[in-house]
């Protein structure tokens, strides 16, 4: 048995132990799908940096450490995060909570998905990949609760957060929820993603999301959990004719944070957008990683990424764009820019075009490098202190990625992410 095995074989455990009180535990049909997840983990146990997109990122801490599922909901008062939002759902230690929720007035119905699994049916796994993705099967297997939407043709949703809370309950635990987001054609929704909470744990969340013919979905996501927290998300969307998802992620916390987009662009004239800002201080871990297949024509795609490292951090960005012999006139542009504030920290960057179609445009790139030394002088010149001159670029540099972000309530929780991490720094102005 490998060291991945071993690693896996609490998580299997887990599941023998619980699959027969798991949420559809007599349902046939998510039986099979579990099983067979759990079949795939059991082959494959956790990535190793043998793997190549794991090549930059260890999971043996995951691995080795003794986490189990909370078996009971917590009770009584939590502590949530500032409002975004006047809708939001809320999810504590992955299980909705309609009594934390305020859903009123919404035209679309949010529902927790182990209260809805017979609609659920035809949609849970279809986009995701647990054959493929260790992670996904691991979530297939132990999932108990997630986020249900779907939004009926034509519907403007408006605005809705989803507040994920883990509670310390003193002993290391994990959690996997998995959400499905479907929007009608020609529907709109911006979703707000906000994951707080504390102790050593396991938050392994999967989205599968389709997006109908002309529709747009905006998902903003704020990693912010303490830096005890293990944050591994696996996101797959769909993005059908003429639709649009634009995605921008904040990772600012956990002690590792794995961000995984797997997009795919099947329909002429679709769009996708992933964006981003990843910061670490000493001793944390951040990556990003994404997946975006071209495969029908006239389609755009942009990503920029922007990391900012301090202490012994390290960093990683490696993305893919495939473009699919079908997809001409494709127009592809991937970009990754890193700030290493100390000698000690590490990025490292893998960005990757596979193209087979001829009429393309496609472009990606990297840059890495220290604050400039002649922006510096110019500030102090000025009468600026050092620490108030370095942050000043600093926080110039991150806001500048979020300068992306149309929707003005979702660029001002993001940008306020942003200057929180840095002030927690001790070096902001």
């Amino acid at each position: 048995m490998t060291a991945a095995q071993t690693g896996a074989a609490g998580f299997l455990a887990r599941y023998e132990g619980l699959k027969d009180h798991l949420p559809g535990a007599r349902k046939p049909w998510l039986n099979a799908l579990r099983a067979d997840a759990a079949a795939h983990f059991a082959a494959r146990g956790f990535p190793t940096r043998r793997v190549e997109q794991w090549k930059y990122t260890d999971l043996a801490p995951v691995a080795q450490a003794a986490f189990a599922e909370p078996l009971t909901s917590v009770g009584g008062s939590v502590r949530l995060p500032a409002a975004n939002s006047p809708h939001r759902a809320v999810f504590v230690d992955g299980r909705f909570r309609l009594d934390l929720s305020t859903l009123d007035g919404l035209p679309f119905r949010v529902r927790g998905l182990a209260q809805d699994l017979a609609e659920a049916e035809p949609h849970l796994g279809a986009l995701a990949k647990p054959e493929a993705e260790p992670l996904a099967a691991l979530n297939t297997m132990l999932f108990e609760d997630g986020v249900f939407l779907e939004l009926p043709e034509g519907v403007d949703g408006g605005l809705l957060e989803l507040v994920s809370v883990a509670v310390d309950p003193g002993r290391p635990f994990a959690f996997h929820p998995r959400h499905l987001v479907r929007l009608g054609a020609g529907a709109r929704l911006t979703l707000i993603e906000t994951a707080t909470g504390a102790g050593t744990c396991l938050h392994n969340p999967v989205f599968e999301i389709d997006v109908a013919e002309g529709a747009m979905l905006t998902h903003g996501r704020m990693l912010q959990e303490a830096a005890t927290v293990f944050h591994l998300s696996t996101i797959y969307a769909r993005i059908a004719a003429g639709a649009t998802y634009d995605n921008f992620t904040v990772a600012a916390g956990p002690r590792l944070t794995r961000n995984e987009i797997h997009a795919a662009l099947v329909g002429p004239h679709a769009a996708c957008h992933m964006n981003g800002a990843q910061m670490a201080a000493d001793g944390q871990h951040v990556d990003t990683t994404t997946s975006l297949d071209h495969a029908a024509p006239d389609c755009a795609s942009r990503q920029t990424y922007k990391t900012v490292l301090t202490g012994r951090a390290r960093g990683v960005f490696q993305g893919k764009i495939h473009v699919h012999r079908v997809a001409q006139r494709t127009d592809g542009y991937q970009m990754n820019q890193a700030l290493l504030l100390s000698e000690e920290a590490e990025i490292d960057s893998k960005p990757q075009l596979e193209i087979y179609a001829d009429d393309v445009k496609c472009s990606h790139g990297a840059t890495v490098g220290a604050l400039d030394a002649d922006s510096l002088f110019y500030l102090r010149s000025r009468g600026i202190p050092g620490d108030q001159a370095r942050a000043m670029l600093v926080e110039a540099f991150l806001h500048e990625a979020v300068e992306t972000v149309t929707d003005e309530t979702l660029k001002g929780a993001l940008t306020r992410v942003l200057d929180a991490w840095w002030e927690r720094q001790g070096v902001a102005a």
